[in-house]
């Protein structure tokens, strides 16, 4: 099934991907394309409607992005910010440099009451832009300003084209979500054909079709992206998923058991687990920098899978959680190169299968969505998002059995007193990591020279940006009181009140 397709083009704008979502939430199939390739798509493809994105770069320099508006004759479009400015540039209006830059929240006055915007609940928008358009294109007409920006909103219905200077994907938007209702629906006629359960469908069919009469490989950690792949092979083609859980000896405290017990509740699966975790201990010994780390893991999870060769090489393809995000971040629409703990150093000679990616067009939370419609438990669907070397880069500094033991201890206490208050609801990721530096203290009248905990927890949509959550000083005291009595080698406890950017989510 084809499924109606709202084409972002990506302008270098910092919440395209966001505008992707937003239109995925409101039930319309989309992608993001860089305006690079977009003319190549819309030739090949022709969308049902197209949205322009923000972006750095100024109309009025030499060089700067654009697209051939005659492809676009005939096609619903919206311009957000840059494309708002590019629609005018590019089709006989003016765009100049503000007088005032615009950036924060702002009111829109002067609203057309005929007009696309007109009732909307709140006039608050988000807005970010050292341009604006000065005067619209001839035919289309202004139906919204702010107080220092007197095209704030354009229309143009002969031409099917509409146009804000602010951004409708942010939630600083309040009638943001409303706004891309009326244009996907009231104004492009859209239907509203993307669901999880269409996802399901058509997903299942498809794995059939490729799959055939084969066996597929599929290495599962106990994350949402894996549990949910591995529930959809399954429901697709029964045992001939051969769902394989390797034991690194780097996963949160009891986090082994519970695969195990999981899989065996909820999906019944061929499931085959190998306990690698004195391997990778082995590898791991002295190594200190965190990409060595990471290839190391790479490479012996591809050792592991050939001493298991046997039990393997009947797997004609290979299984892979890619989501959408990875697929825009590689920058390719083709890719198929597997994840760094799967390909470091190269897939051996008979693992030469035909990789398949059930998950490529999904966000993590359409991911979630597709796992609760398929029946999984929230403690699956709801999981933390967890980094695939796994603790080895919440350990700062060589990774050993004991430094991985007061690392599982801390994260357990730190997220089992957030969920004992109900604080874990609203947290991307909440985790426990290593320093590798010792600190002084004091215990029981002595001198301590240990080793100092760092507890993350950030609020995030997309892990693209975060925020620190921010948590009472009682719960954090009450937090560092048990680690340190509880924890054997730790005697200092640090709150990383960071947001990414600067900071990444995780510590390495």
């Amino acid at each position: 099934m084809k499924h109606q397709t709202v084409l972002v083009i990506d302008f270098g704008g910092q919440y395209t991907q966001l505008i992707v979502r937003r239109v995925r939430e409101l039930g319309v199939f989309s992608e993001m394309v860089p305006w690079t390739k977009a003319e190549d798509r819309i030739r090949s493809e022709r969308p049902d409607a197209v949205i322009l994105s923000g972006g750095p770069r100024s109309v009025r320099e030499a060089g700067a992005p654009t697209i051939d508006f005659g492809l676009l004759e005939g096609i619903p479009k919206l311009g957000i910010c840059y494309g708002l400015q590019l629609i005018a540039h590019r089709l006989g209006g003016r765009v100049v440099a503000c007088e005032a830059k615009e950036y924060g929240k702002r009111l829109l006055s002067d609203v057309d009451p005929d007009s696309w915007l007109a009732g909307l609940d709140s006039p608050q928008v988000w807005m970010s832009h050292g341009d604006q358009v000065d005067a619209p294109p001839p035919g289309a007409r202004v139906v919204a300003s702010t107080e220092s920006c007197p095209v704030a909103a354009i229309e143009d219905r002969e031409r099917r084209l509409w146009g804000v200077q602010f951004h409708p994907e942010v939630s600083h938007t309040p009638s943001g979500r409303e706004l891309l209702r009326r244009f996907l629906f009231d104004l492009a006629g859209l239907q509203g054909d993307w669901t999880s359960e269409a996802f399901i469908e058509e997903t299942l069919d498809r794995v059939r079709q490729e799959v055939g009469d084969g066996e597929v490989l599929c290495a599962v950690s106990g994350g949402v992206d894996s549990s949910v792949m591995a529930a959809l092979l399954t429901r697709a083609i029964g045992d001939r998923a051969v769902c394989v859980f390797v034991d690194h000896g780097l996963l949160r405290k009891g986090e082994a058991e519970q695969v195990r017990e999981t899989f065996t509740r909820v999906f019944h699966p061929r499931l085959l687990v190998f306990d690698a975790r004195a391997r990778f201990f082995q590898s791991l010994k002295g190594v200190t920098d965190p990409e060595q780390k990471r290839k190391i893991i790479g490479a012996e999870f591809v050792r592991v899978f050939e001493e298991h060769a046997d039990q393997l090489s009947r797997c004609s393809h290979l299984a892979q959680g890619t989501l959408y995000p990875d697929v825009i971040e590689s920058g390719s629409e083709t890719a198929a190169t597997i994840k760094t703990h799967h390909n470091v150093g190269g897939l051996p000679e008979w693992m030469r299968m035909k990789l398949i990616e059930p998950l490529r067009w999904l966000f993590k939370d359409e991911v979630r969505a597709v796992g609760r419609a398929l029946g999984l438990p929230e403690e699956v669907v709801e999981r933390e998002p967890f980094p695939g070397p796994g603790l080895a880069v919440r350990i700062l500094g060589e990774v050993t059995p004991e430094r991985v033991r007061i690392v599982q201890e801390a994260d357990w206490i730190f997220r089992e007193e957030l969920r004992r208050r109900g604080l874990h609801r609203g947290i991307w990721q909440s985790y426990a990591a290593l320093l590798d530096v010792r600190s002084v203290g004091v215990m029981g009248d002595e001198r301590t020279y240990q080793q100092p905990i760092v507890l993350r927890a950030v609020e995030s949509e997309d892990a693209m940006t975060a925020r620190a959550k921010p948590l009472d000083f009682e719960v954090l005291e009450a937090i560092a009181n048990r680690i340190v009595n509880e924890v054997p080698g730790v005697n200092r406890v640090l709150y990383d009140l960071t947001s990414k950017p600067p900071a990444t989510i995780e510590w390495e």
